[in-house]
This record gives C-alpha cells, sequence and structure tokens, in this order.
C-alpha cells in the first residue's frame, strides 16, 4: 500500500492518509481482514508524527472501515455493502456539483447535459 503527503494540498495530513486508504479499501486494492502498517511504522514510513497517523486509523474505524485487534493491529473490516453505496452516492453528488458549475460556466442548459450523458451512455454501451 503507497501513501503519499502532498504538503502543498490544502488537506490535512490525517485525512489525506484517511482519504487513500478509504480509497484503496473501496478499491479493493485492500481485502477484507488484511492487515494495515503499525501506526509507528506509518508514521515513520511517511516521516509524520504518530498522533497524526492514529488519527486517521481512529477515523477509518469510526466510520467502520477497519477494525483493531489489540496486540495485533489494524485490518480491514468487512465491506459493508450500504457503506459504500452511500461512499459512492456521496462521490457522484460531488461530481454532479463539479458539472453542474462547469455547465453554468459553458451556459449549458439541462438538455444538453442530459444529452451529452446520454451520448457518453450509449458509447459504452
Amino acid at each position: 500500500m503507497n501513501i503519499f503527503i502532498d504538503n502543498k494540498s490544502g488537506l490535512p495530513i490525517y485525512d489525506q492518509i484517511y482519504n487513500q486508504i478509504k480509497s484503496h479499501i473501496i478499491s479493493g486494492a485492500l481485502s477484507e481482514d488484511q492487515l494495515l502498517p503499525s501506526i509507528r511504522n506509518l508514521a515513520k514510513d511517511l516521516g509524520i508524527s504518530v498522533i497524526t497517523t492514529r488519527r486517521a486509523y481512529d477515523e477509518l474505524e469510526r466510520e467502520g472501515f477497519i477494525y483493531t485487534v489489540a496486540g495485533k493491529g489494524s485490518f480491514v473490516a468487512a465491506k459493508n455493502t450500504e457503506l459504500l453505496r452511500e461512499e459512492n452516492l456521496r462521490q457522484i453528488e460531488a461530481h454532479l456539483q463539479e458539472i453542474r458549475s462547469l455547465a453554468v460556466a459553458c451556459g449549458l442548459s439541462r438538455e444538453e447535459i442530459l444529452e451529452m450523458f446520454s451520448v457518453i451512455e450509449e458509447e459504452t454501451t
């Protein structure tokens, strides 16, 4: 698992770690019950504070993406299909907001956007 920290990003470091691990879990790059790097090892590898890494892991655990076994480490939790669906819906909504903003800037109507979607859908079928 590769995690990259972008110091120029506006996102806090713990948020970058959280987002990347979550993406790996959702995409299937990390499988159920797979052991994650220890908080200390990940912090050392990234050259960051253990507290920062712990915050990312705590958030992932609170949202049900990972679980921790005392003395053994943190593992990828079983995929909750409803949780994954909600995450995908949030991503779709964010993309739709971006599409809307771009459409307004270009003066596209709703019908033109729907037509573009229809063309894309036909091409992929």
